[in-house]
């Protein structure tokens, strides 16, 4: 058995992390501030919840962030990739959530983080795919969420050219953005998983309506879908999953922690000039206790994720479960904040003027996202003491 690689000092986060990061808060802060991200996302209420309309987002910003590599940046590079750490990468998705960027960007890194743990030769022209731009997204989910073989709602049958697909997928983000579907399908007793194009003959796109206004979600039905050889990347699908799961949970965690930093230094910023009996808000203790608090479980919480993303590193055995602690671990911190910001300020916090329920939403699709806070705790339970009957 191969030992895992030794997890370095300060999670793995050297001078190049840090870089990256840098560069995103700074292209962010110049091409997504909360100004046009309002403008994008939440101009009108009625447009997205009465008439269904799909939120909006920057084409040119996406044009500029394939410019700047950072779709490829889990492919290999011989694959056109950068084969960046993953402590890396959440670096960056956290200046991501701090700007609440509407993009496919995320669905894309989840996409191309299964693709390689495929470890097919079949995956390596949908990793280069992805590295030169092709938005994609998982379509992994039964209608409750699961991802077990027994779970999955969509079945695969072999024929001579490869396999025809059949069923339901559930929760598959950010579909209206993307040309490319990584779907797992049930055979038998095992997964498979398929790279299929929006264009595909026999699938059908449905949006779902959702409270977030920075991203998109859709139903896919399969109805005799024909998959070639070349596109089935992997037969040992669950086994894919079950080496990507680590990476999903830290990108999704690294997401809600931007948000969450976020909706803090806002409502700080708005407790230190927000007056009332002729003193900021801030003086008293109501106010500023739950903003430390605040301050402490995100400090966890990103603690937590840099640690779970340094093991993935490292290839560690315990990678998946200090995801798990993560993603438990940010998604706690994202509620508490999200209820605290909206609180702390006052009325306007309850309106759609306040930029606050752009990323309160946000934050709450990503908390259910692949399993909240109680979910990853049962899991957890699972992994240290054994399953136990329900």
């Amino acid at each position: 058995m191969n030992q895992p690689s030794p997890v370095p000092r300060n999670f793995g986060f050297g001078s190049e992390e840090e870089m990256l990061r840098d560069l995103a808060r700074q292209f962010l802060d110049e091409n997504m501030p909360v100004e046009k991200l309002r403008g994008l996302a939440a101009p009108d209420p009625e447009p997205i919840y009465d008439d269904g309309q799909l939120p909006g987002w920057d084409q040119q910003v996406w044009n500029q962030v394939i410019e700047l590599g950072w779709p490829g940046l889990a492919v290999p590079e011989h694959l056109g990739g950068s084969d960046f750490s993953l402590v890396g990468i959440v670096g960056l998705v956290e200046e991501v959530g701090r700007h609440a960027l509407p993009s496919p960007l995320i669905s894309t890194l989840n996409a191309s983080w299964v693709l390689r743990s495929a470890q097919t030769k079949e995956a390596d022209p949908f990793l280069q795919s992805l590295a030169s731009g092709t938005p994609a997204s998982l379509a992994m989910t039964g209608s409750r969420g699961g991802v077990e073989p027994g779970e999955v709602d969509v079945e695969a049958r072999s024929t001579p050219a490869g396999v025809c697909l059949d069923g339901v997928s559930f929760f598959v983000q950010d579909a209206s953005k993307c040309e490319l579907f990584l779907v797992f399908a049930r055979q038998g007793e095992g997964l498979k998983l398929c790279v299929v194009p929006r264009e595909a003959a026999g699938l059908r796109i449905e949006q779902d309506q959702i409270h977030d206004v920075t991203r998109d979600q859709a139903t896919l039905y399969f109805e005799g879908v024909e998959v070639n050889s070349a596109s089935v990347v992997s037969d040992s699908g669950l086994a894919t999953l079950q080496r990507a799961w680590p990476g999903l949970l830290c990108l999704v965690s690294a997401d809600l922690c931007g948000t969450s930093e976020w909706q803090l230094q806002t409502t700080v910023e708005y407790a230190k000039n927000r007056k009332q009996f002729e003193r900021p808000i801030g003086f008293f203790q109501a106010v500023k206790h739950p903003l430390v608090d605040a301050m402490i479980e995100i400090d966890r919480a990103r603690s937590l994720l840099y640690h779970a993303a340094s093991l993935v590193d490292a290839d560690h055995p315990d990678a998946e479960l200090s995801a798990r602690m993560a993603k438990s671990a940010a998604s706690d911190a994202g509620a508490y904040i999200s209820d605290r910001s909206v609180q702390l300020h006052g009325g306007i916090g309850f309106t759609w003027e306040c930029d606050l329920h752009i990323f309160f939403k946000r934050s709450l699709h990503n908390q259910a996202l692949y399993g909240d806070g109680v979910h990853q705790r049962r899991r957890l339970a699972d992994f240290l003491v054994g399953p136990i009957d329900r």
